[in-house]
């Protein structure tokens, strides 16, 4: 494991697990799930060479059709990093770089990188993904599991700043069409985001505050002890959708900051 402190905040990752963050603590306060909670569905994970589902697991590209393992059945979901030990390219007290090659079964190489950087009041996390020898289709991001409730007040309680999302099918895949937002509860990625495009508040506690460049911020609320709010780089299905495509010298980057203010 590796640990980072700042302040009161202590970020703990798992190299071995996937560059998973495993917890995040600030003046005692656990803001995310942690695996004694869940042991799958907790932290923040990476979701590279693809963010979300993709639809049959399938996808074409430059004329090539590609099919991916169903670990969602019927679709193939959240990338493959996640799954892989990752190296520890840099470390310091407060910040970190882990990076993690491409392997099968995505079919074109490539390499992930990720940046975590602690402050007292911030996680700060950068992701690249690079090609190898050729171009490749690839979308990213990160999939938080923050605490419903910190035991200091009331549940957490989201703001989310969106005027449109994308309008599902009946296999709860994008179409590609936007649509005005609708009433919770939702696994629905929204777009036409405002800055900041989400703040949790759990009264009595803590008010976080996520800032991003992503276009996409995908939202689960239906977990009973978990909220997700997830900054993507395109919405699900994107190698089939909106592909975005990287050359060996110019890769995809992203970033996401989690700010935080702890109440009393």
């Amino acid at each position: 494991m590796l640990a980072l402190e700042a302040g009161s905040a202590r970020l703990v990752v798992d190299p071995a697990g996937g560059a998973r963050v495993e917890s995040l603590e600030v003046d005692g306060l656990p803001l995310l799930l942690t695996a004694a909670d869940d042991d799958r569905n907790h932290g923040i994970f990476p979701m590279a060479p693809w963010a979300g589902r993709v639809r049959d697991g399938r996808f074409t590209f430059e004329g090539r059709d590609h099919q991916l393992p169903l670990n969602k059945p019927p679709h193939a979901i959240h990338g493959t990093v996640r799954d892989h030990r990752w190296r520890v390219e840099s470390e310091s007290a407060s910040s970190a770089a882990l990076t993690v090659d491409l392997t099968d079964p995505w079919p074109f190489g490539g390499r992930v990188v990720q940046h975590f950087v602690l402050a007292p009041d911030a996680l700060g996390l950068t992701m690249e993904v690079h090609a190898a020898r050729q171009p490749m289709p690839v979308s990213c991001g990160w999939h938080p599991w923050w605490h419903r409730d910190l035991g200091r007040g009331e549940p957490v309680e989201l703001e989310l700043r969106a005027d449109r999302m994308y309008a599902k099918d009946e296999a709860e895949i994008p179409t590609g069409e936007l649509a005005p937002v609708t009433a919770p509860p939702w696994d629905d990625c929204f777009t036409d985001l405002g800055t900041p495009p989400a703040v949790l508040r759990w009264p009595g506690a803590a008010t976080l505050t996520m800032e991003t460049d992503c276009p996409c911020v995908v939202v689960y609320t239906e977990p009973e002890q978990a909220l997700c709010v997830e900054p993507q780089s395109a919405p699900p299905d994107a190698l089939n959708l909106v592909p975005r495509v990287v050359q060996p010298d110019a890769p995809l980057v992203v970033h996401a900051t989690f700010r935080w203010a702890i109440d009393g």
